[in-house]
């Protein structure tokens, strides 16, 4: 065939997959190849003329909750409620997107599994990234803190607990991920001694970038490793992974450095100019910051982790976008799994793709001037691609489905503005004094149906040491959705002392002797942790308790037999905890539903809603039910009806302790499993 004939059967091709709207740029690109300009018409030359050069890399943040709720020991949490599982549709997603998204490469920053111990989980990890194996797209991967057996922070013990001082053939994550298994990918270099540090190079739009993957708690050993390696490649432009290396600010967006960061920062980066950007995992959400090396040239940093939003990250993942025709780096956070998931099971928190700014977002960067201190002949490369691969990758998200409608929630007009039901047991309102008076020793606290009120205790009682009248004061702050307006203001805790200052109920309060088994229960809060919250001082701390220590009950058999029957609490992670011994015969032990991370400084709703038919125990946030709850728990053992409710405190071994630090607004606990249109967030009929 001769070439004109070839070039008008393949300019005719071309207009017939322009017209049809096909998504795979590349596959346009090809039609072209060989093929002069004369024949081609204005409209045609106006796409040409928009093609750019471009690539994306595909990055999972921490997959751990993936790994731990898809086994059979956690029942098979997504299977069983949504028929797939987030973590596998995260690889398969890039493995059918790959080619046409022009994706050469997937970095994992980390946490594989949640236990390390689990085999289970570490086969469902296993399963999800044969996936990418067996499409042949290489991937780099690296150990979190989860997913070593010594997990020390270094912000801990700056000595202890890196790659060095492991029995090397006693860690799962090698045996699971081992070199040998990294040597199948097309683009592996090579692992250091330790075989938990790795780097890959790939190639993309004719140019070469070198990733450095370096696995949990680095030891200097690691570090000269990671320099020689750098060292041994001079001209490529480096991205370097962490597992833990940027943090997040209390609110939510700004960065926050860390001390492993900046450790990392004077060792590794500042003087190597080929690493030009930064990412890490570990800390939950997402913030970037820019610094700027020793050179004068920038270095992006960014950190994203989804694990602690709803269904533990809900198969959130991240495309960064290479546009080297416009000099741009393009952010797109998006959950290929949440538009698999049955229509009947989506909710406000179902979200395919993240708009906020800290999520989506470009960053300018002048690739060739960037990098022409080490690579001067680094160039765009041809451009093949017909738009933006985040906004190809975006409409494929979105093919099909459409994001849930954001219900827009009342706010109270008066402070009678909620639902009343008549199965309330107690329900306490913390409003009425003056703003930032002190709650003096004494004062009664009314419970709304007039039977269970709260005392705040004598100062000093049961072991505690310095607490002040004013370490429990009046405030005008609430949440925006509760109806009472003011909070009790907890001041001064400080869980070494210890310092605390609480309520209790009556003796003979009537809630003393409820164990709620036949009838379910709900109970709900209102809290604010302070943004000066900090785990030394304040993890663990409870919001609601019960008197008496567990280990007391006949059958106990479980751990931390000092700690009372009932534990509504924050964690050292932030964590909400609701662990509870059931009301039944027989041995027992305590079971607990966790949130995810609590966000210091903002109000948030708890819901904890106990079916009476199941007793499926099932806790909410803000109105989004958590991954992590507990089944088979019948109603709330008490040691005694006349063991009181604590609120803003609790016990350890018979002691007063673990004082709440923040603010509490409105308790309310009710004999029934309460739909959302019943609690304190919605407003009366």
């Amino acid at each position: 065939m001769k070439k004109d004939s070839a070039c008008k059967m393949q300019n005719t091709q071309r207009r017939s997959v322009l017209k049809l709207g096909v998504a795979s740029s590349l596959a346009v690109s090809g039609l072209l190849t060989g093929c002069g300009g004369s024949s081609e018409t204005k409209a045609d030359t106006a796409v040409t003329n928009k093609m750019i050069s471009s690539f994306a890399l595909a990055v999972l943040p921490d997959t751990q909750f993936y790994s731990r709720y898809a086994t059979s020991a956690e029942s098979n949490q997504y299977e069983r409620h949504y028929g797939n599982e987030p973590f596998s549709a995260q690889t398969n997603w890039v493995a059918r997107n790959a080619q046409s998204l022009n994706i050469p490469f997937l970095i994992h920053l980390g946490d594989v599994v949640d236990q390390v111990g689990k085999p289970e989980q570490w086969k469902v990890a296993d399963s999800a990234m044969q996936v990418l194996e067996v499409a042949k797209i290489p991937y780099s991967i690296l150990a979190g803190n989860h997913d070593v057996l010594n997990d020390i922070d270094f912000d801990t013990d700056t000595t202890k607990g890196t790659d060095t001082q492991r029995v090397l053939t006693n860690e799962p994550y090698l045996q699971w991920f081992s070199t040998k298994r990294a040597q199948r990918q097309a683009t592996f270099g090579a692992r250091d001694s330790t075989g938990f540090h790795e780097y890959h190079i790939f190639t993309a739009q004719d140019q070469q970038f070198l990733v450095l993957s370096l696995s949990w708690r680095i030891s200097d050993a690691g570090i000269v490793w990671a320099r020689k390696v750098l060292a041994d490649h001079p001209t490529l432009p480096v991205i370097l992974v962490n597992h833990q290396l940027l943090n997040i600010a209390a609110d939510a967006v700004s960065p926050l450095e860390t001390g492993y960061g900046k450790m990392l920062w004077e060792k590794l980066i500042r003087d190597n100019d080929q690493i030009f950007m930064t990412l890490n995992g570990h800390h939950h959400g997402g913030a970037r910051l820019t610094k700027i090396n020793d050179f004068g040239n920038a270095v992006e940093e960014m950190v994203v982790d989804y694990q602690m939003a709803y269904q533990g990250g809900n198969g959130l993942m991240r495309l960064y976008e290479f546009d080297l025709t416009n000099n741009q780096i393009k952010v797109l956070s998006f959950s290929p799994w949440v538009p698999m998931k049955p229509t009947v099971t989506l909710n406000t928190f179902d979200r395919a793709v993240l708009t906020e700014s800290n999520h989506n977002f470009t960053i300018n960067i002048n690739f060739a001037k960037r990098f022409a201190r080490f690579n001067t002949t680094f160039n765009a490369g041809k451009a093949i691609v017909t738009s933006s691969l985040v906004d190809q990758a975006k409409a494929l998200v979105l093919k099909g489905y459409t994001e849930q409608a954001v219900v827009e929630q009342v706010l109270p007009k008066d402070t009678e503005d909620y639902p009343k039901v008549a199965s309330t047991v107690a329900h306490w309102r913390f409003y009425g004094g003056v703003d930032g008076a002190a709650i003096a020793p004494g004062t009664r606290i009314a419970d709304v149906t007039g039977a269970n009120p709260l005392t705040r205790d004598q100062l000093n009682q049961g072991g505690i040491v310095g607490a002040d009248a004013g370490d429990i004061v009046w405030s005008n702050d609430h949440h925006r959705l509760s109806s009472a307006p003011g909070s009790a203001s907890f001041l001064n805790t400080d869980k070494n002392a210890p310092r605390l200052s609480y309520f209790l109920t009556d003796a003979n309060a009537v809630i003393n002797r409820q164990t709620f088994a036949s009838s379910g229960y709900t109970i709900e809060a209102f809290i604010k942790i302070d943004p000066a919250w900090v785990k030394a001082k304040h993890a663990w701390m409870n919001i609601m308790t019960r008197d008496g220590k567990r280990g007391d009950l006949a059958g106990f058999n479980g751990g931390d037999p000092e700690s009372p029957p009932l534990l509504f609490a924050i964690s050292s992670l932030r964590e909400v905890q609701w662990e509870v011994v059931p009301d039944i015969t027989g041995q027992r032990d305590a079971l607990a539903s966790w949130s995810g991370e609590i966000i210091a400084g903002n109000w948030v709703h708890i819901a904890i809603v106990n079916d009476p038919t199941t007793h499926d125990t099932i806790m909410y946030v803000e109105g989004a039910p958590v991954l992590r709850n507990s089944s088979n728990v019948v109603g709330l053992a008490t040691l005694s009806a006349s063991s009181p409710w604590v609120v803003g405190g609790g016990s350890w071994d018979g002691a007063r302790a673990d004082g709440f630090f923040g603010k509490i607004g409105e308790l309310r606990v009710t004999a029934a499993a309460l739909t959302s249109n019943q609690w304190l967030t919605s407003r009366r009929s």
